[in-house]
Order: structure tokens, then sequence, then C-alpha cells
């Protein structure tokens, strides 16, 4: 559960700390004062969309922090193990915090540690749930209301089960269509592929076949000049008395018999030893090169002829020479797989038609789970509907297959919630049957029941009770107050009835000072509490008489579990 909240340079607070217990606790304050600031800074540092809005005037950054405990949080704790975020094994606390920029910027951490809002969001998810005032809108949506229904049967196992199999049979569908429209146009594209194939292994190319082939170009087109070139070089080196090689073989002999009066020179021989040996070794390489040049204009004719056919053929498939190889064994993949493609449409087929079977599987255990939890919710919510001033109305799940029986990620059926507000009615649409203060009533007997599925620990409630008073909003509060006695419930609320049963009392007020503007957050005493619930009830003029009903309302309240 929520256990302390700190809150700095957000919106009109300036700083606030606050700590917070089990049980039911209610906010409330004047219009205007900024009930809702606490929900939306707690919305903010479970992931919420940051907005430098939000950062107070003046102020460089807006922090957020938010500590919970997890000893009724098994699951959260597990994620956290799982994520390598827990900051001790032995520690039950986390704390989550968000920091805003001036310009917009935003950061979030997770015991310190930064992460993205997306890990944020999937642990806050677990941690608490929020019911926004405007809520009851969205429940005319049918995505709003599978949904709804989805989180009271508690089958996320089969759910998260259908939605991944119907993406693997979505997937195989996909490549079938695909490979089956490539199959129609298979014959003329296997005769293309097959003349491209047989035009390129004509070249017979390999990548150090091209290299090789513009090597010898370059030594047949220049055969001409090479030659005089290397007959110069072979004279020059070796071929009379005066070339380099014979006269470091002369110099070497003339100093070798003079080591033994002058050792010093055995540095001297030893180089032009050695230089006489490369220069040898340079003139057989040299001699070798040269014996294998020849005037060849037929073999120079060849080799450009293939050059050009190649180059050609580069031109043709908008590659460039040295990608020919690769390019050649890209198509005879490609007319391999269309040779293939019948016995592989005939696996595919197979493949879907067991993805299929399995999706149809999955989806009934869906189906059934939504029928057997609508059943029950049909008659809590009916139940809660008479509660809250609608003693004639009914609510109706409807779950029916789809007409076109199409698979979607969700299951293969239709969710609407309908309902009826008198007896003689027929079910129908919410949302063309309900009225405004009907709707919310109906919103808010939804949510009470559904909050008491899964294993969330912290339930918000802001200003659901919009449109409701007198017998219903105690009602309401007596709902919210039983709520509390297994769950951490925060409630912002305007109405007495529903403050006089909190457990917990937090005052919301607004201070002026210096042309500034502050909200400030305080615990309330069983006097102070009194006073307000007065403040409810009588508005600006408090007389003994409206004290003494909110003191009654308190303490009958309190004799409440």
């Amino acid at each position: 559960m929520l256990s302390h909240i700190h809150i700095r340079n957000f919106a009109i607070v300036d700083q606030l700390d606050l700590d917070f217990t089990a049980g039911l606790t209610v906010l409330t304050g004047e219009t205007g004062t900024g009930k809702s600031i606490l929900i939306d800074a707690l919305g903010l540092v479970l992931g919420d969309r940051a907005d430098s809005d939000m950062v107070r005037h003046g102020s460089a950054r807006a922090e957020i922090s938010a500590t919970f405990e997890l000893n009724d949080a098994p699951q959260a704790a597990a994620w956290l193990r799982a994520n390598e975020l827990d900051e001790d094994s032995r520690s039950n606390e986390c704390q989550l915090r968000r920091t805003i920029t001036k310009e917009g910027r935003s950061k979030a951490y997770i015991n310190g540690r930064p992460t993205t809002l997306q890990m944020v969001r999937e642990l806050g998810e677990q941690l608490v749930d929020i019911h926004g005032q405007h809520e009851h809108q969205s429940l005319v949506k049918r995505d709003e209301q599978r949904r709804l229904l989805d989180h009271y049967a508690d089958h996320k196992t089969v759910l998260s089960e259908v939605a991944s199999t119907f993406r693997a049979w979505q997937k195989i569908n996909h490549e079938f269509e695909i490979l089956n429209e490539a199959a129609r146009s298979r014959d003329q594209q296997m005769a293309l592929l097959r003349h491209q194939t047989e035009e390129l292994k004509e070249l017979n190319l390999t990548t150090s076949g091209l290299r090789l082939l513009e090597d010898e170009h370059k030594r047949l087109a220049n055969a001409d000049q090479l030659i005089n070139t290397y007959q110069s070089a072979l004279q020059t080196l070796d071929d009379d008395n005066n070339a380099i090689a014979p006269q470091l073989h002369h110099i070497t002999a003339q100093l070798q018999p003079l080591l033994e009066s002058d050792p010093q020179l055995a540095t001297v021989v030893e180089m032009v030893s050695s230089a006489a040996i490369q220069v040898d070794e340079a003139t057989h390489e040299l001699r070798q090169q040269f014996n294998r040049l020849a005037l060849d204009p037929q073999r120079l004719s060849e080799v450009e002829q293939q050059l050009s056919e190649i180059h050609d053929a580069a031109r043709k498939h908008r590659v460039r020479p040295k990608e020919l190889p690769d390019h050649y064994l890209t198509l005879c993949d490609e007319l391999t797989s269309l040779d293939n493609a019948d016995a592989t449409l005939d696996q595919l087929e197979i493949e879907i038609a067991a993805k299929a079977a399995h999706y149809q599987k999955l989806a009934n255990k869906l189906r059934s789970g939504r029928l057997r939890a609508a059943k029950k919710l049909n008659k809590l919510v009916s139940a809660n509907m008479h509660k809250l001033g609608m003693p004639g109305g009914a609510f109706e799940i409807s779950v029916i297959p789809r007409a076109d029986e199409k698979f979607t990620v969700h299951g293969t059926e239709q969710i609407e919630f309908l309902v009826k507000t008198n007896p003689n009615q027929a079910a129908k649409a919410l949302k063309k049957v309900a009225s405004g203060g009907e709707l919310s009533r109906i919103s808010l007997a939804i949510q009470v029941i559904t909050s008491q599925q899964g294993g969330i620990p912290t339930l918000i409630f802001d200003e659901v009770d919009v449109g409701i008073g007198g017998r219903v909003a105690e009602i309401v509060g007596q709902k919210l107050r039983e709520l509390g006695t297994s769950r951490q419930v925060l409630c912002v609320t305007h109405l007495p009835q529903v403050a006089a049963l909190g457990h917990h009392h937090l005052q919301v007020k607004k201070h002026l000072s210096d042309n500034d503007v502050m909200t400030q957050v305080q615990a309330l005493d069983e006097t102070a509490r009194n006073e307000e619930i007065a403040r409810m009830l009588g508005g600006i003029d408090i007389t003994a008489q409206t004290r003494a009903h909110a003191g009654e309302m308190v303490n009958k309240a309190q004799q409440r579990p």
C-alpha cells in the first residue's frame, strides 16, 4: 500500500509530505482548492504523461516521490526481483520517483535507479488502481466494457494465451497470403529466374575470378610497355658487366679478404652481400614475369569480351560487377523457393489449421469464463443499482459470438453492457438508456465490485460520486468504507455523507500570500474533522445545529467496521 508521498514544486504545491495508512482515507476541501492535485501527482509518479505546465511557476523542476509497502503486493515484489530493481532482498518497501523540468523533460526512477516510463507503468499497475472522476464517460465504450468484464473475471493467463495464439495465427496467414499471391504469377517468375540464372552461370563468375580477369586485362593491355620496361630493368640489373648484380658481387669479393685486417668491415660486407642477394632474387622474379609476357591480341580480345559481358550483366541487374556472384546466389535461392512453393503452401495450410484450432479452443475457454463472470457481475451490479437509488434497474452483460466469426486478439465475441432503469423496460445499450447521473451511479457500482478483484492493494476514487446525494451518497460511502477494510482506499469527495465514513480525513486548503498561490494538505483530528463535515453540510454559515449534525454523522460512521 501507499505509505508516503513527497511533492515539491508541483502545480500550486510548494512542498508537501503526507503519510498514509490502511483503510478509507477521504480528501475534502472547498471547490477550487486543488483536491485532485494529489491524485494527479500520484498518477504522474506512476507513469502518466508529463507536461511543463505541471512545474510550479518560478521553479526549475517539479519532483514527486511515492513510497509503497510491499507486504500486501507480492506480485509487485516479484516484478521488482525479476527486473533486478529490488533495493534490498530484506526490504518490504519500494520507492517511485519522477522529476519534470520547466522545459518539459522528465525522468523516472524505481528505487533510485533510472528507468523507462513503460517499466514504471508496469509496476504501477500492480500497486495502484485509479478511478477518475470522468471514468463513467468511458463506460459506454465497448472496449472499456470488455476490459472491465475481463478484469472482474481475472483470467489474465487465458487472455494472454488467446492474444499470443492469435498473433501467431495471423503471422502464418500473412506468410501464406504472400506466398500464395506469388504463386499466381509463379510460372512467369520462374521462367525469368531460370533465364537470369543460366545467363549469369555462363559467366562462371566468382569474386576472386573477376579480380584475376581484371588483372589479366591490365597486363595484356599494357604488354608492349611492360616488355620494354622489363628488358631495360633486367639489363640494368644483370645483363652486362656494369649491371648492378655483378658489381655488388664484385664489391663483396673485394671486401671479404679485408675482414681480418679490419673486423669493423663485417657490417658493411653483410649489408652489401644482403643487397646482392636481394637484387638476385628480384632479377629472378622479374625474369619470370618477363618470360610470361607476350603480345597476345587474341587473348586480349577474349578478356575484353568477357569483361564487357560482365559489365552488361551488372547494368542489366542493377548491381556492381563485383556484386554479381552474390546476386546470382540470391536468384538461385528465389528459384528454389518458388520450386518448393507448393510444398511450403501445403505445410503452411496445415500450420494455419492447427493454430486456428488451438485459438478456437482458447477462445471458447475465454468465452466460458466471460459468461460465468457476466452472470455474477449482473447480479452484483443490479443489487448495487437498487441500493444506489435505482430500485427498478437491472444490469446485463451481453456476451455474443461475432456474426462474422472473425478471430481477434481479444477473442471471438462482442461484449456489451445493457441496462434497464425501470422494471417494464427491455434492456438496452447503456449509452442509450442511462442519464448522466444514472451512468455515474452504475459506473460506481461496477468500480466498487470490480475493484475487489485482483491483488492491487491501493484503490483511488477521484470524485466518482458526482451527481449523487442524500441516502444514496451515504450508501456509496458505506461501500467505500467496506472496501477499505480489505484494501487501502483514497477518495476525493465533495459529499459529507461519504467524508464522514472515512477511517482517516485529509483536508485540502488553498492559501494566497504575496500574490502567490499554494495548496496545503493536512490530516484532521476529531474536532477539525467535525468542523470540515459541518462546512460541507452548511456552507458559509455554520450553525451549532450543523456542527451537531456533523458530529452525529462522524460518530455514527465510526461505529461501523
